[in-house]
């Protein structure tokens, strides 16, 4: 292990979220999965047995690190992670898979089922972004278009 490698805490769905995410992105796979051992074996691990205790898996080249740890913890928007798509069709496809909580899209942001927060953007972005215009259109956006922010983009002050 090199680097620094994101880790996910799961409720108790470790396994089915890395199944998903591996079947989304390219160059995916899942590396290895071990599991909690019998909850007989220690107090601690009560209605844990089978589950995910160390998962790791990799996504588009980059690897990740997961587990199953109860409620205790959940994901919030404060930590997310950008897919950079090279088109609008790219965009579709991860936005139709990722986007599960329609009240948490806003700007290219959407959360998966699984409650982690996605940022589902073009990869010319910045390029995108040329003024106001798109800023102001990239603002009212939940999933974005490109075709609407170049479009933005391109118009003159006061002819909006």
């Amino acid at each position: 292990m090199t680097g620094i490698q994101p880790s996910l805490w799961f409720h108790d769905n470790a396994e089915e979220a890395m199944n998903f995410y591996v079947d989304l992105f390219p160059d995916s796979h899942i590396d290895s999965i071990e599991r909690y051992p019998d909850e007989s074996l220690n107090e601690h691990f009560e209605g844990m047995s089978g589950k995910v205790l160390n998962g790791r898996f990799t996504l588009n080249g980059v690897q990740f690190t997961c587990l199953d740890g109860g409620p205790v913890y959940t994901f919030t928007e404060a930590v997310s992670f950008t897919v950079p798509c090279a088109d609008q069709a790219e965009i579709d496809r991860y936005w139709q898979a990722l986007s599960a909580v329609p009240d948490a899209e806003q700007c290219g942001w959407c959360k998966d089922k699984f409650g982690v927060s996605w940022q589902i953007i073009p990869a010319n972005l910045g390029e995108l972004m040329s003024g106001p215009g798109a800023i102001q259109a990239l603002m009212g956006m939940q999933k974005i278009c490109i075709a609407d922010l170049r479009a933005a983009g391109d118009a003159q002050p006061g002819s909006e």
